[in-house]
């Protein structure tokens, strides 16, 4: 029998162990370490992340050495210049998270750090991120009251320091918006606190718009502001209720103070003339201030557009519940007289006192829960129940004026959620306060009227003028 022996291998098995390790470790190495070319194209891949992402990922590519001229060497060459590169990426890594958290400054500048605040930023953060510690902070806020407003920080806002050369704080200064700047330089003495305020150029301005969904959204889409949007229904709160009374065609005209700089539209003023065509009734309002000083809005006649008590308590609230003398309560499942109007409301929202008058109870009062109820002289009397709670200085005894607020919607006392029970008294007898008839207050005195017809006649001419225009334009 013929044995048959086997031939050795071609090469020893410790060598093939060895390569087999060799290969491993520069795939690994090829796959831990891309090469340049491979960064440039992430580089230029993510790109569409934004304006954010590609400021951060050019600052990675500009901190590395510039990449080599097409043609100039191999797609090899490349590869093993990776290598000695690979050897102080640990390095570069820890160098480019730094500048990534610190400021943009220009290194001509090294005393001198432009910081934006970012979501979960603190003045304390802010002041680590410059090289400043706790003490240098304490020292900065506590030299002056009104140091602290640098503490009530905004994201996107930039404080600009600048430092001592001993790494002290030196000036510190922010825009709080686009008319005040406030600063804090260092003195002999300790810090000294400026504010620096632009006076705006104030210009008159008109906007029209027509409701097809809510009043907030149609007097943005005309360009007005929150806050004019406020002032808008405040003004003619008296005669609307814009919880219930807004329909889809209601028009509204606005000519208001707008304020501005270096051709920069920077805030608004006040409202100088409005009309309001709420179900096809049209309602007027002038400002004007009298002799005496005092500013309120009267009709374009001189009428007074505020009544003895505003129409509804609760902004843009939703009537859940109206008067009624038969109806079934809905936790105690009885029939049962509701004596006033539910408004429906997020938990929180403002509640106003009605009136001028004085508040008699402010307090727990049963099935009402936290409830502030308000004598207005001799006849007539108004209740808010159900409150989450009471504006600061409203107690018993303490006097409110018309549109004060008061206390909070809440769900106090027997009630299924949060909203505002509302009753309105007239000589201890509950009426609709929907309904009711409300008593007006005093018109233009006789001896200003000329005085009022010669502002209200122009600022009417205007929005007919600015509406006619507006509407030729359309049908072009």
């Amino acid at each position: 029998m013929t044995s048959t022996s086997k031939a050795p291998p071609l090469y020893p098995k410790t060598h093939i162990l060895a390569a087999s390790g060799v290969a491993a470790l520069l795939s690994l190495t090829l796959l831990v370490f891309p090469t340049r070319e491979v960064e440039a194209q992430k580089t230029f891949l993510d790109l569409d992340l934004g304006n954010d992402a590609e400021l951060v990922l050019q600052e990675k590519d500009d901190l590395r050495a510039p990449l080599p001229v097409p043609g100039a060497a191999s797609p090899f060459a490349k590869i093993e210049q990776s290598a000695d590169t690979n050897a102080n990426s640990a390095e570069q890594d820890a160098e480019e998270n730094t500048l990534e958290t610190a400021d943009t400054t220009p290194p001509s500048a090294p005393n001198h750090h432009n910081i934006t605040v970012s979501n979960g930023d603190t003045l304390s953060t802010v002041f680590a991120k410059v090289g400043l510690n706790a003490n240098d902070l304490h020292e900065a806020l506590n030299s002056n009251k009104e140091a602290k407003q640098f503490s009530r920080l905004k994201i996107g806002q930039v404080l600009d320091f600048e430092l001592g050369e001993d790494g002290k704080l030196k000036s510190l200064q922010t825009k709080l918006s686009d008319l005040e700047t406030i600063r804090l330089s260092r003195t002999d003495k300790g810090f000294d606190f400026q504010s620096d305020l632009i006076k705006p150029e104030v210009v008159t301005t008109y906007s029209h718009g027509v409701i097809n969904s809510s009043l907030f959204l149609s007097a943005k889409r005309a360009g007005l502001s929150h806050s004019l949007t406020m002032d808008l229904a405040n003004v003619f709160g008296y005669d609307i209720d814009f919880a219930m009374d807004i329909r889809e065609g209601d028009e509204f005209e606005v000519i208001y103070e707008e304020k501005v700089v270096d051709g920069k539209r920077v805030g608004t003023g006040n409202i100088l003339s409005a009309r309001f065509t709420n179900r096809g009734k049209t309602y007027t309002a002038v400002r004007y201030t009298s002799k005496q000083g005092t500013t309120s809005y009267y009709n374009a006649n001189g009428e007074s557009m505020r009544k003895a008590f505003i129409r509804t308590p609760v902004d843009f609230a939703r009537i859940s519940s109206r008067f009624s003398t038969g109806r079934k309560h809905p936790i105690l499942n009885k029939i049962r007289a509701h004596k006033g109007v539910d408004y429906a409301a997020p938990r929180g929202t403002p509640i106003k006192a009605a009136g001028d008058g004085r508040v008699t109870l402010a307090g727990r009062n049963g099935g009402y829960g936290n409830t502030v109820i308000i004598q207005h002289g001799q006849r007539y009397r108004t209740l808010y129940a159900h409150m989450q709670g009471f504006a600061k200085g409203v107690r018993n005894g303490s006097n409110v004026k018309q549109g004060q607020i008061i206390g909070y919607i809440g769900t106090t006392g027997l009630s299924t959620g949060p909203h505002l029970h509302y009753e309105f008294q007239v000589n201890g007898v509950h009426v609709d306060p929907l309904s009711q008839k409300l008593p007006m207050a005093d018109p233009i005195a006789a001896s200003e009227k000329q005085r009022f017809m010669q502002l209200s006649k122009p600022l009417m001419a205007r929005m007919d003028q600015e509406k006619a225009t507006m509407l030729a334009a359309n049908q072009q």
